[in-house]
This record gives C-alpha cells, sequence and structure tokens, in this order.
C-alpha cells in the first residue's frame, strides 16, 4: 500500500522593504504621556523585550508570516538572535516602560552595508493610540543616526496601513516588493480572525 504524503499549499504574504535617508534632519523625538518611560538596552532586559515582543504580535498578522513571533519561546530565541548579531546596536533597541509594565519595543541591527535596521517594532494593545510607536521609531532612528548610520530600512506586511501611514509620514519610502511564503495550513490554525492593526 503506497501511503500519500498530505500536501500543503502555501500563502503568500506582500510585504514592502521600506528605507529612509538619515543624512537629512530627523523630527525630535516627541515627549512621552505621562506615566511612560524609557528603557535603554541592558543584557539582563531580553527576557522582557522577549515578553514584549510577544505580548505586541501574538493578536497580528505578523504572527502568522513569521511563527517564531506567535509564542513566547518563539520570541525568546529571536530576541537571543538579535542581541547576538555582530551588528547589534544598543543604542537604536528601546522598550517604554509604564507605571506597571513594559509595553512597547523596538531593536536596531546595524546591516553589512552600513545600514541600520529596524527590528520588531510593537505597541502592546492597552496602549496604541498614544504616540508610542512614533516615538519609539524615531528614538531608534536617531539612535542609528548617532551610531554613523546613514540610512535606516525596516519591513512592513502590505496589510498594516496604520504602520505605513506612520513610516510615510516620516520619510520613508518603497523600496523593493516582497513575498514571503507561508504554509496556508499553518495560517489557517495560527492567523486571528480579526487582526487589530498597530495604532500608533
Amino acid at each position: 500500500m503506497i501511503s500519500q504524503a498530505v500536501q500543503h499549499s502555501i500563502s503568500y504574504f506582500k510585504r514592502f522593504r521600506m528605507e529612509i535617508d538619515l543624512q537629512n534632519a530627523l523630527p525630535p523625538v516627541p515627549s512621552l504621556p505621562p506615566g511612560y518611560g524609557w528603557i535603554s538596552w541592558e543584557n539582563w532586559l531580553l527576557e522582557h523585550h522577549a515578553e514584549v515582543k510577544y505580548q505586541c504580535f501574538i493578536e497580528e498578522i505578523d504572527a502568522v508570516v513569521f511563527t517564531s513571533l506567535s509564542n513566547r519561546e518563539g520570541c525568546r530565541r529571536l530576541m537571543q538572535e538579535i542581541a547576538s548579531k555582530p551588528g547589534f546596536k544598543p543604542e537604536a533597541t528601546w522598550m517604554i516602560a509604564c507605571t506597571d509594565c513594559y509595553c512597547a519595543t523596538v531593536q536596531g541591527v546595524g546591516e553589512r552595508t552600513g545600514m541600520g535596521a529596524i527590528q520588531n517594532l510593537g505597541v502592546t494593545a492597552p496602549h496604541r493610540g498614544r504616540g508610542l510607536g512614533t516615538a519609539l521609531l524615531l528614538k531608534a532612528l536617531h539612535g542609528f543616526q548617532r551610531g554613523g548610520a546613514h540610512q535606516a530600512n525596516l519591513e512592513v506586511t502590505a496589510q498594516n496601513d496604520a504602520a505605513i501611514r506612520l513610516y510615510r509620514r516620516l520619510g520613508f519610502r518603497c523600496r523593493k516588493t516582497i513575498y514571503k511564503a507561508v504554509d496556508a495550513l499553518e495560517a489557517t490554525q495560527d492567523s486571528p480572525a480579526t487582526p487589530a492593526w498597530f495604532d500608533y
């Protein structure tokens, strides 16, 4: 008897690679709302970055596109990988804290070309709509600029209209369209019924 392998179909998610010229003047980093504060990178904060990352992305489409974002262990491994890269940039890696928790995170990595790469910018759901995403992005960009980077880039899933509007408003321009292949069965099992896009 010949067994038949189950064949999974593949879904493709459209993503944009966007870039910004850091040789131009950036807007200043806005003040955080009352009750919020900046947390600079320290090695012992790795687990906290991982947990905030998980809380930011668990209900988002990016947790389907990148399965590491769909669970705590995957987020922890991802943070370990980012922090161990030769180009890891502490000056572009930040969290925002409120009175009782950490609520936003971003990481920065320098590429071999000298360009800064924004990684996993996110704000947890209860704290969206307060300008934290804008402040976090600008904080990272200023960090890259101080470190000598002349450009920075990021990738964003095409359906994330709110994020794309933010990036364009701050000066990012689309340079490349990428299609990320994802197992359709896995996407169906893990996809949130109604994705809630970031409100920056």
